[in-house]
């Protein structure tokens, strides 16, 4: 994104200088402005580059979270915030000033509270119920955020968080399970919404943003969750006078929209959203903050001959004895995009380019929530219709050989009962090729047999899949596969970015195939 800044910005005759202390940003594009300061982003740092540079505005929106902090410290010692006011970055920032936002905007959100004492949080979880998810503001990628399942966990993290304060009080919300997360990525021009993109979460709710795999456009969305979705971020975008990037993350279930949160800011996805749609978001915001008048560029998803998905690439093989699953916090360390003519083939090139191995025969199934379990039946038979030998643990075992038909599965042993065949032992002389592990919980426990089983699983380079939603997908698209070359059709396409942007004809001629199942 700030690439993409620098470059409109010059084109259109102004110096750029930027502040990046990112190595590996700074390494491949040192070159593109015209003067690059490898300093820390603190406030005192950038003060001090300000009074030098004398520069006619600051650009806060496509650096991530950490700009967003300093706006209001700029602010306050003079410096011009180019784009949405660094009041309306502070009502978005402040979890206890945007849920009165909504409120007064009639936006519906999870049911919420804010506390600076413990008593408080306990109160407002005795009222509403768990699971609650517990919010400090100003964070960087979910950071002190977690889903809490009880009094013992609620208290555990307040104790040991120190998330509890004076200044900016904590908020917390009512945690809805199982509703799909969308996200509205969008330019604002003096309150009106100018371009906009709906992607979808292949996650459920609960999973961070940037730990979670997208599909755009979106593909299972209801007609009126996409018509609200999109009010809502006119409401919003309205209300706070948006110049620039704004990003808006809603739960939705059953058509039962509700927002989750909004950056004012550029998103990690809107790069993904930009070439999917051949459409320069971020060249649109910045002649905006440039004061600029931009009409809407024309985006029809429904007439796109494609699909993107995108999805996260992590590093738990490089950290010792950390627990590889997904939560409210990130952490992923990059990314993957890839175009199919179907969500399928995107998804599976998605994994695969992500570090993903396809299954050739072996897979163990160790599922605990009991409503994921019976959810992810059906699939599990999928897989054995596809010659795939299915391992499972005991309780997950029986359940699909009682419920599911399953008398093929073979049940294997978790780690802590010496017994064969065990889980490790498989994974450690590598009869198993894909590992489908759903924990219990959000919150790890460290001695637990989950967290040995997916440890292990990274160690031996096993694949490992930790949510029950992208476990489906995967299994769908293998299924899909599975068919076409069955009857001997092609379910890979290999095209350009540029063939997968063109009209359909184009890329029909490119793949010898007309229909995009």
């Amino acid at each position: 994104c700030s690439v993409s800044c620098i470059k409109t910005l010059r084109a259109l005759g102004h110096e750029a200088i930027v502040v990046n202390c990112n190595p590996e940003t700074v390494s491949t594009d040192y070159d593109e402005s015209d003067r690059l300061y490898f300093e820390e982003l603190s406030h005192e740092t950038v003060l001090d580059i300000v009074e030098l540079e004398k520069p006619a505005g600051v650009v806060v929106s496509v650096g991530g979270q950490t700009p967003n902090n300093l706006a209001m410290g700029l602010a306050e010692n003079g410096v011009n915030i180019l784009g949405t006011s660094v009041d309306a970055i502070d009502t978005c920032e402040n979890r206890f000033k945007f849920s009165k936002l909504c409120d007064s905007l009639r936006i519906d959100q999870p049911e919420w509270s804010e506390f600076t004492t413990v008593e408080e949080a306990f109160h407002f979880c005795k009222r509403a119920g768990y699971p609650a998810l517990v919010r400090p503001s100003y964070v960087l990628s979910g950071a002190a955020m977690r889903v809490v399942n009880s009094n013992e966990e609620l208290e555990r993290f307040l104790r040991t968080a120190a998330v509890v304060s004076r200044d900016y009080p904590v908020v917390i919300s009512k945690y809805i399970s199982g509703a799909k997360e969308v996200e509205l990525d969008a330019v604002g021009q003096n309150g009106e919404l100018i371009n906009y993109a709906i992607a979808e979460h292949v996650e459920n709710a609960g999973v961070h943003s940037g730990d979670a795999s997208l599909l755009l456009p979106a593909q299972k969305l209801f007609v009126e969750t996409h018509r609200r979705v999109k009010a809502i971020g006119q409401k919003i975008c309205r209300a706070l006078k948006i110049s620039g990037p704004f990003n808006v993350q809603f739960m939705c279930k059953e058509n039962e929209v509700m927002v989750i949160e909004c950056n004012l800011r550029a998103s990690r996805s809107l790069p993904f959203i930009s070439k999917t749609y051949n459409v320069d978001f971020i060249t649109i915001a910045t002649r905006i903050m440039l004061n600029i008048p931009q009409r809407p560029v024309t985006i029809q998803p429904i007439d796109m001959d494609c699909i993107a998905a995108k999805v996260p690439t992590f590093s738990f093989s490089r950290l010792k004895n950390s627990d590889p699953r997904l939560g409210v916090e990130m952490q992923s360390t990059g990314e993957v995009a890839c175009f199919g003519v179907n969500q399928y083939e995107a998804f599976l090139k998605a994994m695969i380019a992500a570090g993903f191995k396809l299954p050739t025969k072996n897979i163990l199934i160790a599922i605990g929530p009991a409503q994921q379990k019976i959810e992810f039946i059906q699939y599990a038979r999928m897989l054995a219709d596809m010659g795939y030998q299915i391992y499972a643990t005991k309780n997950t075992h029986e359940l699909l050989k009682a419920q599911g038909g399953l008398e093929s599965c073979i049940m294997v042993y978790k780690p802590h009962v010496k017994r064969e065949p065990n889980v490790l032992t498989m994974l450690k002389t590598g009869k198993l090729d894909l590992v489908i592990n759903v924990p219990d919980s959000m919150d790890s426990q460290a001695l637990s047999d989950g967290f040995t089983m997916r440890r292990a699983a990274v160690d031996s380079g096993t694949s490992l899949l930790v949510d029950v939603k992208t476990a489906i997908l995967v299994v769908m698209s293998l299924q899909r596969k599975h068919t076409r070359e069955k009857s001997n059709r092609n379910f890979w396409s290999f095209n350009s970015w540029q063939e997968y942007t063109e009209p359909r004809e184009a890329m029909s001629s490119s793949m010898g195939r007309d229909d995009p199942t």
